[in-house]
């Protein structure tokens, strides 16, 4: 069991990925503390896991409130003696296909602000019970928008870029505490939209404009741009976490796991 009694929370933790995420770290042993803003996607969550004999408990958290986090982390923290993981999977709807010249500078900030701030508020709170003896791992999320230039997609590109970057520089001040901060880039994940994921109402504006459906769009033009002619799934997103959590990952830090089939070569 890769993460036992390892205690990890999920932000975002009733969502595709988060809850995706949530099931094979619980499999792996770790005690999984999942926070999002709509219970019943929580308790969904919560019930899967549960029925597999997991460890899980759910909280009403809203990411983007710094107080409200601090305090849940602080109740995590205390009641399981520390956290050892934690991962932001939180989404946040914003614009993709508007090109500057009808781009808004709200729907341009839209994703900036808002991945950033809540990837600010929850790895802050998070920090100060990790690391020392126990190794603290930080997970985040971001997009192969981070290096792609095509238009359309400003607020995407930048944002995703800047939670690489943001990454990459924690993981440097959090070194010497024992923490290591590794990002994930999947591509459009094939199955999320099916599992509820907010990328199936984003991506429906791009799918209609060209006569497709979100489906047809993801199995299309996206997945034969990669070079496995594929998209990664959900279950291959949670795997490479609960590795990249582990302590078999104990190496890596300030890095992109680059899951986008090759959609992007690094």
């Amino acid at each position: 069991m890769l993460l036992k009694d390892k205690n990890a929370v999920i932000y975002g933790g009733g969502g595709a990925i988060g809850g995706a995420v949530a099931r094979v770290f619980a499999r792996e042993g770790a005690r999984v503390f999942i926070a999002g803003r709509t219970q019943p996607k929580l308790d969904a969550v919560a019930h899967e896991v549960a029925a597999t004999g997991g460890k899980i408990e759910t909280a009403q958290v809203d990411a983007l409130d710094q107080e409200a986090v601090e305090k849940h982390a602080d109740a995590v923290a205390e009641t399981a003696g520390g956290i050892d993981i934690a991962l932001n999977a939180v989404s946040v709807m914003h614009d993709q296909g508007t090109t500057l010249a009808d781009l808004s500078l709200a729907e341009f900030m839209r994703p900036v602000d808002g991945f950033l701030r809540t990837l600010f508020i929850t790895s802050k709170a998070v920090a100060r019970h990790m690391g020392g003896t126990r190794p603290g791992v930080i997970l985040t999320l971001s997009e192969p928008g981070a290096k792609l230039a095509i238009g359309g997609i400003l607020g995407h590109s930048v944002s995703a870029a800047g939670k690489e970057a943001f990454s990459r520089v924690l993981a440097a001040e959090l070194a010497p505490d024992n923490i290591r901060v590794v990002c994930i880039r999947p591509h459009a994940i094939a199955d999320a939209p099916a599992a509820g994921s907010y990328t199936k109402d984003l991506f429906r504006p791009s799918a209609a404009a060209a006569g497709l459906s979100v489906d047809d769009m993801l199995s299309g033009g996206l997945a034969q741009g990669t070079l496995l002619k594929r998209l990664p799934t959900l279950s291959e997103t949670a795997e490479t976490a609960a590795f990249l959590a582990s302590d078999r990952a104990g190496a890596m830090t300030g890095t992109v796991a680059n899951l986008s089939a090759g959609a992007l070569v690094d």
